[in-house]
């Protein structure tokens, strides 16, 4: 008989909403109990597949956690798993480090959450001896590698490692405990049980390594669908790995062109088009869109001046199609030049190339930089990021506020001022 486990990480439960969702509560509440709902179809996923136990290769929490709430969802599922007698295996990873519920929870005795220090764990079943070893991270920071602390094989075991990592490196990802994907098919384990970078990626060679990606995404940054992975270990030893979807709720960006249009209904047409052909290519319960309109249109003006209503066609078409949200909408439209009968070019158009060379002048940015830090100083910790986490984001969130600037104020001249 084979030896089955599931394995995830990266589950960051109750992490905090992003602005993305604030806006509209029903949306909120979907996005801020998906994490939630996508550990209980982990927990459905082991069930139904009769593992023999389920590995969390860290940051099962998000943060500082005190929600008691949390504290009973999680004993919940994990004596479901208990009554099934499916063992857990977990580590602490940089986020879960941070939280102090992790330290006060009480799980069963089927429960193993791996120290500080290296421990290794033999479990017997489907005729296999299989040797987890793993090592939680004592703090939220670990700039060195913690591969040389994790003891030599078992011999006569399979033996999987279990290891929160940012292994060489991943953008948006800060360097945790790093490594190489080669050290580690050195080191003589069967299987490394990743955790940290949010994308799923296979690494076949001497052993197979998997870091399994997220099982829910949180935001647009974290688009398309969420996985964990089923791990089977045959009586020959040899480890085949399959996908499966645990997304409940899952972001894609969906771009739609409206080039050459000239009437309202055609765009909002063409908006419940595309939001029918996203729908039908994903397979998570919910979709949630981000729709970003292009083109050269008449019409785009009007759609500048009124991207509220445009917003909220957009909602209505969502509703239409089912189980689909739209959260934002980005307008990348730009209108036809014109010209007069003289021959000389539409004014408001010239207006609008004149407000943009104004916007983009330093001594104009310097005073928009200066008036978005003096904001974000007085705002609460948790609400300064809007403007992005570092200079970089700053730049880029100006050059996007200046250039809308502009676009709203000659749309409304163009369309026929303010309604």
């Amino acid at each position: 008989m084979a030896f089955r486990f599931l394995h995830t990480a990266d589950i960051h439960l109750d992490s905090p909403l992003r602005s993305l969702a604030l806006r509209n509560p029903d949306l909120a509440e979907l996005v801020g109990d998906a994490s939630r709902q996508a550990f209980v179809a982990i927990v459905d996923l082991c069930l139904a597949e009769r593992v023999d136990a389920l590995v969390i290769a860290g940051d099962l929490y998000d943060g500082d956690q005190t929600s008691m709430k949390t504290a009973r969802f999680l004993a919940s599922q994990m004596t479901r798993l208990h009554q099934a007698g499916i063992k857990v295996f977990k580590i602490r990873g940089n986020h879960d480090a941070m939280s102090r519920i992790s330290k006060q929870l009480v799980f069963p005795d089927t429960v193993t959450i791996f120290s500080g220090r290296p421990q290794s764990v033999l479990q017997t079943a489907g005729g296999l001896d299989v040797m987890f070893h793993g090592l939680s991270f004592a703090n939220p920071k670990a700039p060195e590698s913690l591969l040389p602390k994790y003891t030599a094989p078992r011999e006569g075991a399979v033996n999987v490692g279990i290891m929160h990592t940012s292994l060489a490196g991943s953008p948006g990802h800060d360097v945790y405990a790093p490594c190489s994907v080669a050290d580690l098919h050195g080191h003589g384990f069967d299987y490394w049980a990743l955790g940290h970078i949010h994308v799923r990626k296979v690494h076949p060679g001497a052993s197979t390594v998997v870091m399994p990606g997220m099982p829910q995404g949180r935001d647009i940054n974290e688009a398309g669908e969420k996985s964990v992975t089923l791990v089977t270990i045959h009586d020959d030893r040899s480890v085949e790995v399959e996908e499966r979807l645990t997304s409940v709720a899952q972001f894609e960006r969906v771009s739609v062109d409206l080039t050459g249009m000239t009437e309202w209904s055609e765009v909002v047409g063409r908006i419940r088009s595309a939001l029918e052909d996203i729908r039908a290519s994903v397979r998570s319960r919910h979709v949630v869109v981000r729709l970003g309109l292009t083109g050269a249109s008449p019409l785009s003006w009007t759609l500048i001046r009124d991207r509220d209503l445009l917003l909220a066609e957009a909602e209505q078409a969502a509703e239409h199609v089912g189980d689909t949200w739209v959260e934002k909408l980005e307008l990348g439209l730009a209108p036809p030049r014109t010209e007069t009968p003289e021959g000389v070019a539409d004014p408001i158009f010239e207006l609008a190339e004149a407000m943009r060379a104004d916007a983009s002048s330093e001594a104009f940015r310097a005073e928009a930089r200066e008036l978005v830090l003096k904001t974000i100083a007085d705002l609460p910790p948790d609400g300064r990021d809007f403007a992005g986490k570092d200079e970089a984001a700053l730049e880029l969130f100006l050059d996007r506020v200046l250039a809308s600037g502009a676009d709203l104020v000659t749309a409304r001249l163009k369309a026929g001022g303010s309604q």
